[in-house]
């Protein structure tokens, strides 16, 4: 029998995704979910991308430019600049989701064997894309009791080799909800100067800022960075996009960007009508935003106000994203997790939590956290944190 490849046995599963099966089963058996396990918000997308789909009068589904449309990266850089990015038209590459732009990334500037640090736990298909890519993630760990901060800067040096090609952050995070202060990105830059790497940022979450103080601070706002930057983006969350797949790669590196424009073309060209609804996208109004935000603070708030109340759970308080990471009081989320979706049930109904162990790569880290959430309305959110309360008395007494 042909064998698979050693990368194919080693890609990891998806936290988020690999409990699907057993909510299928929970669904069957006539329990009702409550999806917190996955980032996909419940807000309408724009009627605005939506219509210039119905719209678009297409006689021929052509290829488009292998870095899209023109008039897609034209408008995206002026809306950039109006959010004071000083980003050009010559800068972005449109991809297929913020996945392929981190895929294109770790393509153009790392080899097999190369070294990139991120700051953990983090978004679980990292892992995925680095052993796709061949490169090694080497963690430098945050934790829950320090809110999830950027670790000492003496924490990364430590890590620094003659292989470590970049430092990889998103910014505000998934899957904890962590924004990174101005003063943490110039540290950073500081870093990736000194050493010469790269500093890739997936921004993707950047309007989702919760409290009046706080600002997001970009890697393309740094001065003296511009051949190290790499920014990530998509419209996903954004626009409440996930499945229309449009994401891009952003550099002021001439060279990565050429080098990114060569694996552009080899998967020929970003989708047609998906590009259609990101640049009409656009021309969403102010007001759209205000409302998510204002939104999703408020989901923000019950999430955290409610898990407050469960005896031994430990959370952070997330400053953007959609996410927060919780410590509960079991040996192995993993187990509970699918415990939930397979035995138990409160009045025909129950929940699903990513474990956070995923969000890892040290071994035997995050066993007792899981990601949550909080796509969902608020009542919804507080029956789920009503259930979990129940079930973990429940599970605790087995």
């Amino acid at each position: 029998m042909p064998k698979i490849s050693s990368k194919g046995q080693q890609m990891p599963e998806s936290p988020i995704r690999k409990l699907v099966p057993y909510a299928e089963i929970a669904k069957k058996k006539g329990n009702k979910v409550y999806h917190l396990n996955i980032g996909q918000p419940d807000i309408k997308t724009p009627e605005v991308a939506l219509n210039a789909v119905k719209n678009a009068d297409i006689k021929v589904l052509e290829y488009s430019h292998s870095a899209g449309f023109e008039s897609y990266r034209t408008k995206l850089s002026t809306y950039y600049k109006s959010h004071g990015l000083p980003i050009d038209v010559a800068d972005i590459i449109i991809t297929t989701g913020g996945s392929e732009a981190l895929l294109f990334a770790m393509g153009s500037t790392m080899d097999v064997g190369d070294e990139i640090i991120i700051p953990e736990p983090f978004y679980a298909n990292y892992n995925g894309f680095s052993t796709a890519s061949g490169t090694k993630v080497v963690p430098v760990i945050s934790t829950i009791d320090e809110g999830f901060a950027l670790p000492p800067i003496a924490a990364f040096e430590k890590l620094i080799t003659p292989k470590t090609k970049a430092i990889l952050i998103c910014n505000p995070g998934n899957p904890t909800g962590y924004l990174y202060s101005k003063e943490e990105i110039l540290q950073l830059a500081e870093i990736v100067k000194k050493h010469d790497l790269f500093l890739i940022a997936d921004e993707v979450y950047r309007e989702f800022i919760y409290d009046e103080n706080e600002k997001h601070f970009s890697v393309m706002n740094v001065p003296g960075i511009e051949q190290n930057a790499i920014m990530i983006d998509s419209v996903s969350k954004r626009y409440s996009m996930c499945g229309a797949r449009i994401g891009c790669i952003v550099s002021k590196n001439k060279e990565v960007m050429a080098t990114a424009m060569k694996f552009a073309q080899a998967r020929l060209s970003p989708p047609t009508y998906e590009q259609i609804a990101s640049e009409a996208a656009l021309d969403t109004p102010q007001s759209y935003f205000d409302d998510v935000v204002e939104e999703y603070k408020e989901r923000r708030d019950t999430l955290i106000s409610e898990l407050q109340k469960i005896e031994g759970v430990k959370v952070a308080t997330p400053k953007g994203a959609f996410y927060c990471i919780a410590k509960l009081p079991v040996k192995n989320a993993d187990d509970f997790a699918q415990w939930l979706l397979e035995t138990y049930e409160n009045n025909k109904e129950t929940v699903m939590v990513a474990p956070a162990a995923g969000f890892y790569s040290t071994p035997n880290v995050g066993l007792d956290e899981v990601r949550i959430a909080y796509v969902l309305k608020k009542d919804d959110l507080i029956r789920s944190v009503a259930i979990l309360k129940d079930a973990l008395e429940v599970y605790n007494k087995k």
